[in-house]
């Protein structure tokens, strides 16, 4: 496998890259970060091979009270014009959805904790290597319209757009394959006022509980990054 340069965006301090930190270093690639939080400048386009744009509690919608928000966006659209890899993770894939011209809007439902995912039509896809659903971890409040000229990869019961795929190296994911036992307890910590008993927001305890889907969630993140690390 080829040695990659991949850089992550980073909104908050307790939403990390999670275990695609540990698939990155195992194969050997190159792993840098850019802090928002922390007002730090982005690398050139042509320093990186990867984008990875993480998660956060912001909206993509917050140009106008948020510094760095217009600043990201013109950075996404500048390496997927690059020809670059493009994967975006909750609040990461509505900033790619908004750089492609969709909207980003308030879902109907806050979904929050352990729910699964479907393949449209039941058909197999990069997520699906078979057509049963997949229970992953949720953390969103928003969503977006499907971006022009992108597949649709996932829906949920609660969300119709759950994941896109725009080119064959630009990735949406509203869900957080990416979660590590760490980073759940860390996204409970300073997100716990949203767990509001809602139709589609579990409790913490219960969240918790469900420490056994981790790995399932991790290995389809690692099945995901070999597939776009053996385009390279």
């Amino acid at each position: 496998m080829k040695s990659l340069r991949i850089h992550y965006l980073q909104h908050v301090s307790f939403e990390g890259p999670g275990c695609i930190s540990e698939w990155a270093l195992s194969n050997n690639h190159e792993l840098t970060n850019t802090r928002l939080y922390n007002d730090e400048a982005f690398p050139a386009i042509d320093a990186i091979d990867w984008l990875i744009i993480m998660g956060g509690p912001m909206s993509a919608n917050d140009g106008d009270t948020i510094n760095w928000i217009n600043s990201e966006k013109e950075f996404i659209s500048s390496a997927i014009q690059a020809g670059k890899t493009v994967i975006g993770v909750c609040l990461g894939s509505q900033l790619i959805a908004s750089v492609l011209g969709a909207e980003v809007y308030q879902n109907k439902h806050r979904e929050i904790g352990w729910f699964p995912i479907y393949g449209p039509d039941n058909e197999i896809n990069l997520l699906f290597d078979e057509t049963v659903p997949k229970e992953v971890f949720h953390w969103h409040g928003e969503t977006f319209s499907l971006p022009e000229g992108t597949q649709l990869l996932a829906f949920s019961e609660a969300c119709k757009n759950q994941a896109y795929l725009y080119g064959d190296r630009v990735l949406g994911l509203q869900f957080h394959l990416e979660v590590t036992k760490e980073s759940l307890a860390q996204m409970i910590t300073f997100g716990k006022e949203e767990l509001d008993g809602a139709k589609y927001t579990q409790p913490a305890d219960f969240i918790l509980a469900q420490e056994n889907l981790i790995a399932g969630n991790n290995a389809l993140m690692y099945r995901i990054l070999n597939h776009f690390a053996s385009k390279q």
